[in-house]
């Protein structure tokens, strides 16, 4: 058989493929479901995170405290203050950041016809993590200052009344390079976040395939090695996400930001507030990220494989 026969053949017996707007799509979506049961825990870790800034009185004993507090102060429904731009979030970064990684992984996959290995996953999620992060800072600075605002004070209240408002405000009193403020510590988390949770999902995801367990796929497997994922992320970017939270909340103080930058937020609190409150709000950032980390990677698998079967006929996943 010639050369030509044998390409033509293995053009034909090469399975289709989902396109890539496909990818980006199923990331965003796959976050979006996962935020609207997790928000409540992200509002309390944001208020945690800020609860004692410059040495000022703690508020919160702990998160089931916090909670309790937020719920007599501002209502139920406060727990889901901010949720349009934490759905704008998830449409703008982690639509960028899982769309990217999915890319390159199939690139991956098609080129050395093989799965990538933890420094190959590495690279990808960190690339992946920074171009989600740079698109998503403005929905992230949002984000921060909505669901921060109800600890303060009635009179130094921003009061954005959803996120278009918020967004709008910020540029118009503040310049439109506010939306990127706090840019870098975001986009230096979401690197460690993505290269951290992709990276390790993906070799989780493989250990329990091919190593001693032999787990199917399946919502098992991937249910195990998400929640691995989850709690090997928080541990390696609380310091990084406070920072972010912080600097995204500071207020100019006689006409000076508080913070400097991201070392001199880090500096200033393990200072005055002690190093282990690097991991303030240790609990819900966990409870936000394990479950949003389970039910993200859940989502994207199940529509990954549910377009493979009933859309391009096959059974096999392109998922992580």
């Amino acid at each position: 058989m010639s050369k030509d026969a044998i390409k033509a053949e293995e053009v034909l017996v090469k399975a289709p493929s989902a396109p890539n707007y496909i990818k980006f799509l199923f990331g965003g979506l796959s976050g979006m479901g996962a935020t609207m049961v997790v928000q409540p825990l992200d509002l309390v870790k944001t208020r945690m995170q800020i609860s004692g800034a410059g040495s000022g009185k703690k508020e919160f004993r702990n998160s089931f405290h916090c909670i309790q507090q937020i719920v007599a102060r501002e209502g139920p429904l406060s727990l889901y203050q901010g949720i349009g731009a934490a759905l704008l979030r998830q449409a703008t970064y982690t639509t960028g950041r899982l769309g990217m990684y999915t890319y390159l992984n199939d690139l991956y996959k098609e080129r050395f016809d093989r799965n990538p290995n933890i420094v190959d996953s590495m690279a990808m999620g960190t690339i992946a993590g920074a171009c989600g992060a740079f698109i998503g800072t403005p929905a992230e600075v949002a984000l921060v200052r909505m669901t921060s605002d109800g600890r303060l004070p009635v009179a130094e209240r921003r009061n954005y009344t959803n996120v278009a408002n918020a967004l709008t405000r910020i540029t118009r009193e503040e310049g439109l390079a506010a939306l990127w403020r706090g840019s870098l510590p975001t986009v230096g988390r979401a690197m460690v976040v993505n290269m951290t949770q992709l990276a390790s999902y993906s070799q989780f995801k493989t250990y329990f395939h091919d190593g001693p367990l032999q787990m199917n796929e399946g919502i098992k497997l991937h249910f195990c090695a998400s929640m691995l994922s989850g709690l090997l992320t928080t541990m390696t970017s609380m310091p990084l996400d406070i920072a972010k939270t912080r600097i995204q909340n500071m207020k100019k103080v006689e006409g000076k930001p508080e913070y400097r930058g991201t070392t001199d937020v880090l500096l200033r609190v393990a200072r005055q507030e002690g190093i282990f409150a690097l991991w303030k709000g240790f609990t819900p950032y966990y409870c936000r990220l394990g479950p949003h980390t389970v039910l993200t990677f859940i989502l994207l698998e199940q529509m990954n494989q549910g377009y493979n079967k009933y859309i391009l006929g096959k059974e096999t996943s392109t998922g992580l």
